[in-house]
């Protein structure tokens, strides 16, 4: 989809739609009031004889208001008395959602008088409203696919808005990036064409290297290597890094994503209904992907490592047996209790890898680990558990800033009683009870006592339905915003 910026009363009304806001109590912004006395009054007729209040999410729908006008308007609530840079994200996602299967070609939203921030973040809420994942669909019909195929934004200060929307343009891309891979099905995305796939972001400036199956056996990543064993699927090792600081020699920041492309649950084997779900279990190496490639794309001044551990969990004739014990490459030995409780497996070689390799300031993993935090939390807060107060709150901080939801949850030490094994130095499972918890405590182990969190999002990777217009049903890439909130407030020079 194509995004320009244009001056108001630019002349591209044929086979077009347009979009104004609306604050709160039904009051039109300048943009409306202007489109309005273009229409002859029609906007403003239809507000007083219907129901509009201008509410987040309403929309007024026009079809074809005047003769040589847009073929459709649409007045899009934002529910706000003013239009900051959130309201006018919503809003470019509202309006992409409301017009683009209406027949018009092109979706112009007119911002005049609102800045050139709000611009460029109605040109990103489009840009992540139009995500749409459908390579594989051969048969469908034209009528159901999207009609626009450009969004024109109008602006008072058009080379302003240019300006202000390029480290968004690569917030948008590395998202789709994340969103992509998060969909693909595990026929076609499995551990090494995963790796190809982020090997493909040199182009954007990365460094990557794969590390596989022979290279890991010998740095002893016996607890990674025990989940991949049942499949035919070689595991891999992803680094990627990303040398933006004025330093490039000074300690990275590093985050770690669990990469299971596709997690049967090995000899614990899931139940068949909905484990078709189980594609998406490599969210968290996604929004890693996503967020050291936005970092490349808008040339963050900061150090970045990214560690990926990419497995497949199946259930063959060599697969790992409840009651096997693994060694890690700390040297700590775990009982396998439970062969679907395998992302902590991957992380604790990925995690110990990238601390003692990298000597980094702090490290975040991210993995879809445990359906306990759905129970917890329900679909719209992913867990997050952290040693280190500060790194807790900057976390939430970016995650109310970019409405990405994060919800600290404890690390109590008394339940560390659960993860005890009678014939090795832990287990990797607790028990129901606390079970997002002291999988965290499991992590914990192997960060060293380095500053580090935890992003438990089992309950965020993926949506359906979504109720919120820049995420389309299914894939999110959540955790890519929020990390990249955190690096650009906090860690870049």
């Amino acid at each position: 989809m194509q995004i320009v910026f244009t001056t108001p009363g630019a002349p591209e009304t044929l086979n077009a739609g347009l979009a104004v806001l609306a604050l709160e109590k039904a009051q039109l912004s300048a943009a409306a009031v202007a489109a309005d006395a273009g229409l002859g009054g029609a906007i403003s007729r239809a507000v007083g004889l219907g129901r509009f209040t201008g509410a987040k999410g309403q929309v007024l729908d026009l079809p074809f208001p005047v003769s040589g006008g847009p073929a459709r308007v649409a007045l899009i609530g934002t529910g706000a008395s003013e239009i900051c840079a959130a309201v006018a994200e919503h809003a470019g996602a509202q309006a992409w959602k409301s017009l683009s299967a209406s027949g018009v070609e092109t979706l112009i939203i007119s911002l005049a008088g609102l800045g050139t921030d709000a611009a460029a973040h109605a040109a990103f809420g489009a840009s992540l409203a139009a995500y749409r994942f459908d390579r594989y669909r051969t048969r469908e019909k034209p009528e159901a696919k999207p009609s626009v195929d450009k969004v024109v934004i109008e602006t008072d200060d058009v080379a302003a808005a240019e300006i202000a929307f390029a480290p968004l343009k690569a917030l948008a891309d590395a998202t789709t990036f994340a969103r992509d891979l998060v969909s693909e099905p595990a026929n076609i995305l499995y551990p090494a064409s995963f790796a190809a796939r982020v090997q493909a972001l040199t182009a954007v400036g990365l460094t990557v290297e794969v590390l596989g199956e022979a290279e890991m056996e010998k740095l002893g990543m016996g607890s990674l290597l025990g989940v991949g064993q049942g499949s035919r699927r070689e595991s891999q090792l992803v680094v990627i890094q990303w040398r933006g600081a004025v330093d490039p020699d000074s300690p990275p920041i590093a985050f770690v994503g669990k990469g299971v492309t596709f997690d049967t649950g090995g000899i614990s084997l899931k139940p068949a209904d909905g484990m078709e779900d189980m594609k998406w279990d490599m969210g968290g190496a996604g929004a890693v992907s996503g967020l050291m490639h936005v970092l490349a794309g808008r040339k963050a001044r900061v150090n970045a490592v990214g560690i990926l551990g990419l497995v497949e969990n199946m259930p063959d004739g060599n697969a790992q047996r409840p009651g096997d014990i693994v060694t890690s490459m700390s040297g700590q030995t775990i009982e396998v209790i439970n062969t679907d409780a395998e992302g902590r497996l991957v992380l604790a070689d990925a995690l110990w890898y990238c601390q003692d390799r990298f000597k980094p300031q702090f490290m975040i993993d991210l993995a879809t680990l445990t359906g306990s935090i759905i129970i917890a939390l329900g679909n719209d807060y992913a867990g997050l558990f952290s040693n280190n107060d500060e790194l807790s709150g900057r976390l939430l901080a970016a995650s109310e800033a970019e409405g990405e939801g994060l919800w600290r949850l404890p690390l109590p030490a008394a339940y560390e009683k659960q993860i005890e094994s009678m014939a090795a130095d832990m287990k990797n499972v607790g028990g129901r009870p606390g079970g997002s918890i002291t999988a965290a405590l499991f992590l914990q182990r192997f960060v060293n006592g380095l500053p580090w969190a935890h992003l438990d999002i089992a309950s965020t990777a993926w949506k359906k339905p979504s109720a919120n217009p820049t995420i389309p049903d299914g894939a999110t890439g959540f955790g890519v915003r929020l990390l990249n909130r955190l690096v650009a407030d906090h860690y870049e020079a």
